[in-house]
């Protein structure tokens, strides 16, 4: 762990008593600050922990008051937008705001390596870490929007070891000096517009976590698409692309069934255990980013071929009487469920639907055609997904009340080497607290249906 000493006798608040927040609230005492910790929500149990370290707490609302109590320093939940009526003051005020990944990578003086991106954030840090951890000789944790805490890893590792980190936008908008020897940038699509307003701003938010490197670090990005390539070029950096559409030899790439490294064959696109497009994409990614830290090609080969993906993340679930089950209920936007769907070739039984953001799905339409042959929607945007079913012409569309009452239904729809897919293409706040409760709970629906146990 860094010593760093900017943070004492500093007044600082600490926003959200998320896991985050609560790390940072416990490091800032370490570090000498004085620390309040503020939550819109009672938590008398987190309050506890809190005032045990000597934090004052203050909850059941974000009083306005605050901002006049002469705070050097705000670590907010980056959850919390900037429009929040006490955020907007502290923000008009110029108080400095920043987020948890901060004091992350301000204690961590190892290896750092930080992943970003619309989709694939979290299977391509898992990969990554996989392979720099597969060797005895490295040590390499997670932390980060993967859902542990980035300051708190980072507080047991030495300078030895390496830390692969996943960075939201939200998180990278408090990042001011966030450094990573290795940044990768998976894709950039158009997410969370009604966080950040307008897709430059989203683009902006992406790009801190390159906003301080040098030609000594690097960016590795997605090559596939020209826009990402002029992103790239905003960037100090020495660029590494990786391509799977074989658009650069550059870096990592796909071509004609082989994945090469630099001109080097390292093994068959199909050899990864992984399924789907997209996930030669994050494949390649880890590779890149593997490669770059040293990672023989023998540790690289054994986490594709045996890596089964990450939870909520095209999961596989189970198989049942000829049925697949998957769990992709990380799907909250339009285009990782059209990465999914591209990435079966059997018929597949479709949930879809949750929290209307006000957009349609058009965009779904083709894939719906070409994949999909039949559809149960649900949740706030249902009548909206069903009527791009409709267009799509989709055999069957059937509505239900959730993504649990969809799993009998989508078995009575199904035949064996038909594929019931859980794959939202929406947040899920309007039935579930979070995309992980709701794909939990799709998993035991599966689980009760069938009488078996997920597979891990």
């Amino acid at each position: 762990m860094q010593k760093v000493t900017k943070y004492q006798n500093k007044k600082v608040l600490v926003m959200g008593f998320g896991i985050s927040g609560i790390n940072a609230a416990h490091l800032l005492v370490k570090l000498g600050a004085d620390v309040t910790a503020n939550d819109a929500k009672d938590n008398p149990k987190v309050q506890s922990d809190l005032e045990s370290d000597g934090i004052k707490v203050i909850t059941g609302s974000n009083p306005l008051s605050l901002a006049d109590a002469g705070f050097d320093l705000v670590v907010k939940n980056p959850g919390i937008p900037y429009d929040q009526p006490l955020v907007a003051k502290f923000v008009k005020q110029g108080t400095p705001i920043i987020t948890e990944a901060e004091l992350g990578s301000e204690i961590f003086d190892g290896h750092l390596v930080s992943v970003t991106g619309s989709n694939g954030k979290t299977t391509t840090t898992t990969l990554i870490q996989k392979m720099l951890d597969h060797s005895p000789e490295r040590t390499a944790k997670y932390a980060g929007n993967i859902g542990v805490s980035f300051s708190k890893v980072a507080e047991g590792l030495s300078k030895d070891d390496y830390l692969v980190t996943e960075l939201s936008s939200f998180q990278l908008l408090g990042t001011p000096t966030l450094h990573p020897h290795i940044a990768v940038i998976t894709n950039i699509f158009s997410n969370h517009l009604d966080y950040h307003k307008t897709r430059e701003n989203y683009i902006n938010a992406k790009l801190n976590i390159t906003r301080n490197q040098t030609k000594d670090d690097y960016l590795v990005i997605n090559w596939d698409r020209d826009e990402w390539q002029h992103i790239a070029r905003r960037s100090n950096a020495t660029i590494v692309p990786f391509s799977r559409q074989n658009k650069s030899h550059d870096g990592a790439y796909e071509e004609d069934g082989t994945i090469y490294w630099r001109g080097d064959a390292i093994m068959q696109a199909k050899d990864i255990r992984l399924i789907g497009p997209q996930n030669v994409e994050n494949a390649l990614a880890a590779i890149a980013a593997a490669k770059l830290s040293g990672v023989d090609d023998a540790d690289i080969v054994d986490v594709l071929t045996h890596f089964g993906g990450v939870r909520h993340r095209l999961q596989f679930v189970l198989e049942d009487e000829g049925r697949l089950f998957y769990n992709d209920s990380k799907s909250t936007d339009i285009e990782a469920t059209q990465v999914a769907l591209r990435g079966f070739d059997q018929p597949v039984i479709l949930l879809a639907g949750g929290l209307d953001r006000g957009y349609t799905f058009e965009r779904l339409e083709d894939d719906f055609k070409k994949h999909v042959k039949a559809i149960i929607v649900f949740g706030q945007c249902k009548d909206k997904m069903k009527a791009a079913a409709t267009e799509a012409a989709v055999p069957v569309i059937e509505e239900s009340e959730n993504c649990i009452t969809a799993v009998p239904q989508a078995w009575k729809l199904s035949k064996p080497g038909d594929v019931i897919l859980l794959s939202p293409a929406n947040a899920s706040w309007d039935q579930f607290p979070n995309f992980e409760i709701r794909g939990d709970k799709f998993v035991k629906a599966v689980e009760k249906l069938t009488g078996k146990k997920e597979q891990a």
